[in-house]
């Protein structure tokens, strides 16, 4: 259970920091950051006091999951050169 919660969490990570930074541009860094929390917690498919719950417990694990999207996103920047 808790390595499909991570790997669920994983990929909404992805995807958050991928529109964080398309509507938030660079720069702005924990706004950004709590953006992708935000939409992390709100897709898990979970009803939502269970969401609740999660974000409280797995806080630590889903900022890690940020943190490593990002560093994700910046690599593949420089791979396109941008």
């Amino acid at each position: 259970m808790v390595r499909t919660l991570k790997s669920i969490i994983r990929n909404l990570a992805h995807n958050a920091v991928l529109i964080a930074e398309d509507k938030l541009g660079s720069g702005n860094g924990q706004a950004k950051k709590q953006m992708a929390i935000d939409y992390i917690v709100n897709n898990l498919p979970f009803p939502e006091w269970i969401k609740q719950v999660l974000s409280f417990f797995l806080s630590k694990m889903i900022d890690e999951l940020v943190e490593s999207a990002v560093e994700w996103l910046h690599c593949q920047n420089e791979i396109q050169g941008e």
